[in-house]
């Protein structure tokens, strides 16, 4: 009588990105010995290697890509990289670059990046107000920011602070964070961005909105709001659009949209259940907005979402 071979436990795939920590940060994957750290760390490493994971940490990422093509993933943003790609993801944003086109081969060098920490720069800028648009620069990269055009000088950069120690590499530093600073040929890749509101008031009135309308999914008109501000519905619409960027319903569908990101890259819901937890109450109107704002379907933006594990 035949015997069935033994069944194979299926584990299940780890969905949540990874903290990580210094003690993960060994020499021999590429970085810096720790006593050669100050502010900046730098790293430099091929692919593949175990450093290209779907993860985070808490200090910034400033990575620049410089061989392979492949799939980026840095928060809810999907998109494909090259060789020049440049990206500054902020703290604890998830990310990871899948190459594709390397075959069996390994590639000796894909990534070139300086990770350095918020905490020091911020208490720097109280005292020092050059630093004030490097301030901008790094609010910017809560959502991740793809520079374009700079890549060769991205590389000189990261070149010149890695051959230095000390004063120098720091001034090195701040003539790359000045390039970044004043690059106006950027995008932002993960959620939605909150832009400059002149006053304290209208800068309160307008976190409370988005506090609102991101911490509490149900139907939110845009008619009650105005009534709660003391604001036409009008003049509500101009003050939101001058705040955010966006009208109020497309903000309100941008930010639904990218729950249901997360929802669908950290869960096996139904796409139909995701729909009503984000606060839509009509799938095709969740498909076509989610097809707007993301450039495909859910089901596609799930399906590419799994290669940020790795696999493709």
């Amino acid at each position: 009588m035949a015997t069935s071979p033994p069944q194979r436990h299926r584990q299940p795939r780890q969905r949540q990105p990874e903290l990580e920590r210094d003690f993960a940060r060994s020499p021999a994957l590429g970085y810096e010995a720790p006593e050669e750290a100050g502010l900046l760390r730098c790293l430099a490493h091929g692919y593949p290697t175990p450093l290209a994971r779907w993860h985070f940490h808490d200090e910034y990422e400033l990575h620049l890509i410089t061989a392979t093509s492949g799939k980026a993933f840095v928060g809810d943003w999907i998109g494909p990289f090259e060789p020049g790609h440049l990206v500054l993801c902020g703290p604890r944003l998830p990310h990871n670059w899948i190459s594709f086109d390397t075959g069996d081969a390994a590639v000796p060098e894909r990534d070139l990046v300086i990770q350095f920490r918020h905490e020091p720069i911020e208490r720097a800028a109280q005292d020092v107000p050059e630093l004030g648009e490097v301030m901008q620069l790094l609010e910017r990269a809560r959502h991740g920011v793809e520079f374009f055009g700079i890549s060769q000088q991205a590389r000189a950069h990261w070149e010149a602070v890695k051959a230095t120690r000390g004063v120098r590499r720091f001034g090195h530093f701040c003539d790359y964070l000045a390039d970044l600073a004043q690059c106006n040929d950027y995008r932002l890749l993960s959620n939605v961005q909150i832009q400059g509101v002149e006053g304290e008031d209208a800068l309160n009135d307008i976190n409370r909105i988005v506090d609102r309308i991101t911490g509490n999914l149900a139907p939110i008109s845009l008619a009650d709001v105005a009534q709660e501000l003391g604001m036409s519905e009008s003049r509500f619409s101009r003050f939101f659009r001058r705040c955010t960027g966006n009208s109020f319903t497309d903000f309100v569908n941008r930010v639904r949209i990218n729950s249901a990101c997360h929802l669908l890259m950290q869960t096996d819901h139904y796409v139909t259940d995701i729909c009503y937890q984000v606060g839509f109450n009509n799938v095709a109107n969740f498909n076509r907005r989610f097809l707007e704002i993301k450039g495909m379907t859910p089901t596609e933006f799930r399906r590419q979402a799994e290669s940020r594990f790795g696999g493709h």
